[in-house]
């Protein structure tokens, strides 16, 4: 029986005639489909163990034309389109968000080339998995025939297990795709990065997820068949909306519904909350997501724009953030965007975390809103975080300046001895409590640091320093 193109879990390579675990063993007594690769004309096999693979494998994409949504990357005229189809495909990096079409693509090439197709998981594989299939795949170059490398979730590879892979990329043992729903500039090396292509993915959209609806539960051959079952416009727009162009959750949740539904029916809203898993909204509290909102929730409220600035707090929250982390950033916020022109919105945020601390969950998180808000249309100076780069700086690159000998500590007879304190004025000694001495190193004389904004509160502190300079400059 042939086994061509049969791949059973990781590590098995899709293509050969002896693959590393026994697939009559495996298998026993379930009939062998003997077609050139995993999936092709399945909608002509009738065999009962068919059924038993999940909505979503069996409607993956066989060639372009199945392919759905993606036509940024996959136009008619696209040169990933013409690479794929001219089965030159060079070294690429899939990235883009859970259910895109990263494996999906993946799997199109494999059908539609002719090289030898390995596919890995990093979840469940390590360096000596990689050495192995490298180092067939070299002989097999020798041989002749060229190898695709597939690594779904490269991101899992540890450096280590990255760094393994740069030789056979390089000298093209091996052309590697690899999926990841991370940021590659922090989680795939810059060395292995350089020599792939970057392939970015966006979310399917709305019409795209439609047309797959409908697809799969009435006409796709390898769909559910379902022509008793339809499905409400309200219930449509619903479930394409908790999908959040995920093409996965959205099949998975269709032949979740279909397979709790028996006989001719409608699925509506309220059919959907008696049966259906809710998805989570897509967030990582360690990963891209997690820093996309909190640098954009930042940017809201730089940016006065407290309409923004609480949809993305919510969407932090609902996303399951913890309040304490969203807090800290809040009071970075009043530290670093606002500062003096409001010294209330530290106190307030201070205040914040005491109360959340206080209340907890939910009524805690009213805090959070109130800080949000009023921290969104606070007047704004980061005078303060440039002061402080300023100061950095110069002492970089001044170095270890001396302290000036009036402003001592002169208590030991031998600092006395040496002139320490010696002319020092005591300000509260002097009308206004002000000497007007310069108390900066002999080489800083007259360096400002801080330079105050005319914006709220600052202003007035803007117009003390230039009184304090007019009469140090003047003292009658």
């Amino acid at each position: 029986m042939a086994t061509e193109g049969i791949s059973i879990n990781m590590g098995i390579l899709a293509g050969e005639p002896k693959p590393h675990i026994s697939i009559s063993k495996a298998l026993k007594t379930v009939p062998i489909i003997p077609v050139g690769s995993m999936g092709e004309n399945i909608e002509n096999l009738n065999y009962p163990y068919m059924n038993n693979i999940p909505l979503a494998e069996r409607m993956r994409p066989q060639n372009l034309d199945e392919f759905l949504g993606q036509q940024r990357i996959l136009g008619e005229t696209s040169m990933l389109r013409t690479a794929i189809l001219s089965g030159n495909v060079p070294s690429m990096i899939f990235w883009g968000p859970p259910g895109c079409g990263k494996t999906s693509l993946a799997s199109v090439i494999k059908h539609q080339g002719k090289k030898r197709f390995v596919a890995l998981s990093a979840v469940s594989s390590g360096v000596k998995e990689v050495k192995t299939i490298l180092d067939e795949s070299k002989t097999y170059k020798e041989n002749g025939r060229e190898t695709i490398l597939f690594i779904d979730e490269i991101h899992r590879f540890n450096k280590a297990q990255q760094d393994s892979l740069l030789g056979a990329v390089e000298n093209g043992t091996v052309t590697l795709i690899g999926a990841t729903t991370e940021n590659p500039g922090f989680e795939v090396n810059s060395a292995l990065l350089s020599r792939c292509q970057l392939i970015l993915f966006g979310p399917l959209s709305e019409e795209d997820m439609q047309n797959l609806m409908e697809s799969a539960l009435h006409t796709h051959p390898r769909g559910l068949k379902r022509k008793d079952l339809s499905i409400s416009k309200e219930a449509a727009q619903k479930l394409i909306g908790q999908a959040d162009g995920d093409a996965r959750f959205l099949l998975n949740q269709l032949e979740w519904l279909a397979n709790a539904i028996t006989g001719e029916a409608e699925i509506t809203p309220e059919l959907m909350e008696q049966i259906q898993y809710k998805k989570p909204l897509r967030y990582d509290k360690s990963g891209e997501e997690h820093y996309n909102l909190i640098s954009v929730l930042h940017k809201s409220v730089r940016g006065s724009d407290v309409q923004a600035a609480v949809y993305w707090l919510h969407r932090m929250l609902d996303g399951g953030e913890d309040p304490r982390y969203i807090l800290r950033r809040l009071m970075r916020m009043s530290m670093e965007d606002i500062g003096l022109a409001d010294p209330n919105a530290l106190l307030l945020a201070t205040a914040a975390l005491d109360a959340f601390d206080f209340m907890g969950v939910p009524e805690g998180l009213i805090a959070l809103d109130e800080l949000t808000v009023y921290l969104s249309l606070a007047p704004k100076s980061n005078s303060l975080e440039i002061m402080g780069a300023k100061v950095n700086g110069c002492i970089k690159q001044t170095g270890t300046l001396p302290v000036p000998r009036a402003f001592r500590n002169s208590v030991t007879k031998v600092g006395k001895d040496l002139g320490y304190g010696k002319g020092y004025q005591y300000d509260h000694d002097l009308p206004g409590a002000y000497a007007g001495q310069e108390h900066l190193p002999e080489k800083l004389k007259g360096f400002e640091f801080y330079e105050p904004t005319e914006y709220g509160k600052e202003k007035m502190l803007a117009e003390k320093l230039k009184e304090l300079e007019k009469r140090k400059n003047d003292p009658r």
